[in-house]
């Protein structure tokens, strides 16, 4: 633009020109006005001033903003609006605030453009006092309801935790827009009141206001975190009427919801309709679905599809997919995730690291995992957690209190910390120093208990044979166990042959699962451990009568690219005689080793030959037969359940049961423990 033409500009023009340089970014061009407008003589008013603070501001180059605003000779409430906004949209909160002061000071009233910014800046700030000065302000004001104030000072109240306050004042306002409930219901979802956050969806529908793709997602989503799918499909049905089911933010959120409440079905079908635009979220919502419902074949088929589609993973697609792979011990796939991990330079993400210590863990590669612990520099809380849960769930007691120790010195414990703690020594048989930590929680830690905590001290003295002790401990609870905690005292009752109190427990458990079959079974158990057999049977005809099954048990080996699975007394699979003289091989052996089989764990009406065969012929140990037989000779075996789940080291099987190596004993004491039949051949030796 030339100089000469420049002058002949009216300022409203200029202003427009400044005004689409801030629109667009473009500093440059800016600047070179400026410095034009500057070299001519032109006069700069006020008018025009604001708008190049303006311009500096949305440009982020706030010091060019605040050094005009500074040289003004004469400001007006639009200087000191455009600043504070500058200040607010540059993260530059603490000098928003200041600005808002010395703009009272100066005698200027606010508008609510003032007002709107000041008040984002206390909500960034978390200064819920500053916060409140602003809101009596405006309320004196007279600008307390405005759409722009009001909705942020919902907003405000909302993020700063206080939804009491937040509550009140949005009843308070008589006409109440979209952008209001959209703010108050997004505070309901952040605080976690996502029952609230629907009921206050239901109320701006029936007030007519219009909904946008921003206010469903966000109602959808706290349909997600409670898991109440037939909400989530009326909402489905609404976002197909309003035709925003191909917006992207709304499919995402469709996708996790039904993810999340456990219909990969519907999930599936919303993937493919926003296929058009689906990004990374949408990808890695679909492998977390898969992940949680255990489905870790479907979730890796739809990370293929991704890096296909050429989208890249990000941490969180990882840690979805390592999560699955711990959950379903794929140690190969796990693996493979963990190269392409260390290749993508994700290995030292807090929850992709935690994760891979995790999934060594769970597939019995103990050393794997401790490795890879001490390989990552500041663990962080999650890390540290997995390494504790990791030794936990082998009944490496003392290894985990150990790790604890380091830990306390590093992070603040947590509950969840706890919680492993509190299972490691139950497994471990660490009954005082378990109750030393449930009593040290809050005293020491500042950690409240919890009623996972509490069940899991029920399950610490219960598995110890203290019955009386958790009985005692139960009725001093300031809460009644859940279905957990009487499940775990069931067992205790069972293993440890106390009918009375099974009877207690059984009870209580069918009152809180009427359809668990498993009350039942135990109580039968229970039952036939003592000889009861007319008991056992009535129990049995009762869960006919009710429709309820004893879930049979499977186990199965991936061996290649093949799942191979059994049950008891299987002789369905075509190596069947190979399997069958491993499981007779071994059988000897272990026979010589000294190894008299456990009858009694058998609860059924039958002489003791045909429980010893019974035993013999368990899935589990037909599973690890077939591996031994089927596999090189050193590679791990991952025997999968759908009740248990053991692993056993193949050449401690295959090459001669050497009995004095350490970490042998780690997954036998599980197998013990939990009274698995199946293992009792191979575990009994190597633990004795």
């Amino acid at each position: 633009m030339r100089n000469h033409a420049l002058c002949g500009l009216h300022s409203k023009s200029l202003a427009h020109i400044i005004q689409t340089y801030a629109q667009t970014k473009e500093l440059n061009k800016g600047k070179v006005l400026h410095a034009r407008l500057l070299r001519t003589w032109y006069p700069v008013c006020t008018f025009l001033t604001n708008h190049l603070i303006n311009m500096y501001s949305k440009c982020g180059v706030t010091h060019y903003a605040l050094n005009l605003f500074e040289k003004m000779s004469q400001r007006n409430i639009v200087s000191w609006t455009a600043m504070i906004t500058g200040f607010c949209q540059n993260l530059r909160f603490p000098e928003a605030v200041k600005a808002f002061s010395q703009m009272r000071i100066s005698g200027e009233n606010p508008t609510e453009f003032a007002f709107a910014s000041v008040i984002k800046a206390c909500v960034s700030l978390r200064s819920i006092s500053t916060g409140k000065q602003m809101h009596c302000l405006a309320l004196k004001s007279g600008l307390d309801w405005n759409v722009y104030v009001g909705s942020n000072l919902a907003d405000m109240y909302s993020k700063c935790r206080v939804m009491i306050d937040a509550c009140k004042f949005f009843e308070e306002i008589p006409c109440k827009d979209g952008v209001l409930w959209t703010a108050m219901i997004d505070g309901y979802a952040k605080n976690g009141e996502f029952e609230e956050a629907l009921l206050a969806f239901k109320r701006m529908i029936r007030d007519g206001i219009v909904i946008d793709p921003h206010v469903l997602s966000i109602t959808l989503n706290a349909c997600a975190a409670i898991k109440v799918r037939k909400s989530g499909e009326c909402l489905h049905s609404s976002v197909v009427k309003s035709g925003f089911e191909t917006k992207l933010v709304v499919g995402n959120a469709l996708l996790d919801m039904y993810c999340k409440t456990g219909d990969m079905e519907s999930a599936s079908n919303v993937f493919d309709i926003v296929s058009e635009h689906k990004n990374i979220v949408s990808f890695t919502s679909l492998i977390h679905g898969y992940g949680e419902m255990d489905c870790i074949g479907e979730a890796l088929d739809v990370f293929v599809d991704l890096s296909r589609q050429g989208i890249d993973p990000n941490e969180y697609t990882f840690s979805s997919l390592i999560k699955a792979c711990a959950n379903q011990a794929a140690l190969e796939q796990g693996a493979q995730l963990q190269a392409q991990v260390i290749k993508l330079n994700f290995d030292s993400e807090p929850y992709i690291s935690a994760g891979l210590v995790d999934m060594y863990g769970k597939c019995g590669l103990l050393d794997h995992s401790v490795q890879l612990f001490y390989e990552i520099i500041n663990p962080s809380e999650i890390a540290w957690d997995a390494l504790l849960n990791v030794f936990a769930q082998h009944g490496l007691g003392k290894e985990m209190m150990g790790t604890f120790d380091k830990m306390v010195l590093e992070v603040k414990p947590n509950a969840i910390n706890f919680i492993s703690l509190l299972a490691g020594c139950s497994r471990a048989g660490l009954v005082e120093e378990g109750l030393n930590y449930f009593y040290s929680m809050e005293k020491k830690y500042g950690v409240v208990p919890r009623e996972e905590h509490y069940n899991c001290v029920v399950d610490l003295l219960g598995r110890a044979g203290r019955l009386k002790e958790a009985e005692e401990f139960i009725n001093s609870m300031p809460f009644e166990p859940n279905a957990f905690g009487w499940c775990s005292f069931l067992g205790a009752c069972t293993v440890h042959g106390d009918a009375e109190r099974g009877k207690i427990a059984a009870k209580r458990l069918i009152k809180h699962e009427p359809e668990n079959s498993g009350a039942l079974v135990l109580l039968s158990n229970l039952y036939a451990k003592e000889g009861k057999w007319e008991e056992v049977r009535s129990l049995r005809t009762l869960m006919r009568k009710g429709n309820m099954k004893k879930l049979p048990g499977y186990s199965w080996v991936d061996i290649g690219n093949k799942t191979h699975i059994f049950g008891s007394e299987d002789w369905s699979h075509p190596q069947r005689k190979e399997i069958y003289e491993k499981l007779d091989s071994l059988l000897d052996r272990i026979k010589e080793a000294g190894y008299v089989p456990s009858t009694a764990s058998v609860p059924l009406d039958i002489n003791d030959n045909e429980k010893q065969q019974l035993l013999h012929h368990h899935s589990e140990r037909i599973a690890i037969a077939f591996a031994l037989i089927s596999m090189p000779s050193g590679k791990p075996i991952v025997v999968k359940k759908n009740l248990r789940m053991g692993r056993v080291p193949v050449e401690i099987i295959g090459k001669g049961l050497d009995f004095t190596r350490p970490e042998i004993h780690w997954p036998l004491a599980e197998f013990i423990e939990t009274g698995l039949v199946c293992s009792t051949a191979i575990a009994h030796k190597l633990v004795h």
